[in-house]
């Protein structure tokens, strides 16, 4: 039975009412438990035990009545996070927004950087003056390829210098102005460099048709190229050092052969102009006049009281040998003595033509009619 259905059915209790009277009897109690506790001998309390149980019973009611406290709180601290993160969120994203450009712009710059060091690290044997630019424009048609760069004639550059990057030959300077210098690269059609297969050093021309690999032309020698043989540049003719790496021959679909070039590795940004005209420049014109075998000879120079003697040797050596020359002149146009008949010895009609000597007086004729030979005639003896 339902309890609308029982004899107090019509009874209705005002809520206001109810609740004024549960909180005056709890006030009342309240006065009583304060007025009626007593401090015992022990030192506890005379409603220790109806505190206890109070506590016992309302324990419970006062968590259901602190629980919606609790669940405001949290969703308070709820709201207030959300919030916050939503605020965090913004903040954050936009540091990343601009971390992400710092970060572009410290890759570019390792980039760059890294390819300066592989430039500076770039050696030639013998070494060569080197001027470094940078890529400023590019053409590109059917056939030719060039590039602008910003170094010219203040730096030293030249029409015929060779323009490399890091990893191996581009081109050559084909026109110059203050400050800018056009390159014509390798595959340009009008590009002609001769080259040499390192592993055989068999000669060739390489030559640009326009494509992104050369054609290599006149090699020298049956088999002297396989596919992976290094190219190098020659030297041939002098208008490029020896030994620059240019790229890696490989058959074409043409059945030519053709080099895919080294610096096709990266972008053509950064180059080095090697200041090169003749081979004349790496070597010194008076080391080359040397005399042969002028470093095998060479004696310490004299100071100056040995020079001095050596000039006054040189000096009486020169004085003997003009009066030696004075006294043979002098013995030469003396008179020779006529002979008193003509001597029936053969020897005794050849005239005395022999090298002058040193005057010798002439002996006494003897009593026998003798005719009188010269001492100094060859066969003269007696």
């Amino acid at each position: 039975m339902a309890f609308r259905d029982g004899p107090f059915e019509n009874i209705k209790v005002p809520l206001a009412w109810t609740a004024a009277v549960v909180v005056v009897v709890a006030i009342i109690g309240a006065i009583f438990l304060l007025l009626g506790d007593r401090t015992t001998s022990e030192g506890g309390s005379s409603m220790g035990a109806a505190r206890g149980g109070f506590e016992a019973a309302a324990g419970p009611v006062g968590g259901v009545f602190a629980a919606p406290v609790r669940w405001a709180g949290a969703a308070r601290d709820y709201v207030g996070g959300y919030f916050f993160a939503i605020g965090e969120n913004r903040r954050l994203k936009a540091e990343i927004v601009e971390l992400r450009g710092w970060r572009d712009e410290a890759i570019a710059q390792k980039n760059i950087n890294g390819r300066y060091e592989a430039l500076l690290g770039l050696r030639t044997e013998p070494a060569v003056a080197m001027a470094t630019g940078r890529a400023i424009s590019d053409a590109r048609g059917p056939f030719n390829r060039a590039k602008l760069i910003d170094v010219g004639s203040t730096k030293g550059v030249r029409i015929g210098n060779p323009v490399v990057t890091e990893h191996g030959l581009v081109g050559r300077i084909s026109g110059v102005t203050s400050g800018v210098s056009r390159v014509v690269l390798l595959t340009d059609v009008a590009s002609r460099t001769p080259v040499m297969i390192e592993r055989t050093d068999a000669r060739a021309m390489l030559t640009g048709d326009g494509g992104d690999s050369p054609r290599l032309e006149f090699i020298r020698g049956a088999g002297s190229i396989q596919a992976g043989d290094r190219i190098l540049s020659s030297g041939d003719g002098g208008g490029l050092p020896r030994g620059l790496p240019v790229g890696v021959a490989a058959k074409g679909v043409d059945g030519a052969w053709r080099v895919k070039l080294f610096s096709d590795h990266g972008a053509v940004d950064y180059v080095r102009v090697l200041l090169f005209q003749t081979f004349g420049q790496l070597v010194s014109p008076d080391a080359l006049n040397a005399p042969p075998l002028a470093g095998l000879a060479t004696a310490p120079e004299p100071n100056a009281a040995e020079a001095g003697a050596i000039r006054d040797a040189a000096a009486r050596r020169q004085t003997a040998q003009q009066a030696q020359a004075e006294r043979a002149r002098a013995a030469a146009a003396a008179p020779v003595t006529p002979a008193a008949a003509p001597s029936t010895t053969p020897n005794a009609a050849r005239p005395a033509t022999t090298a002058p000597r040193p005057a010798v007086a002439t002996p006494p004729p003897a009593p026998v009619a003798t005719p009188t030979v010269p001492a100094d005639a060859p066969g003269g003896a007696a």
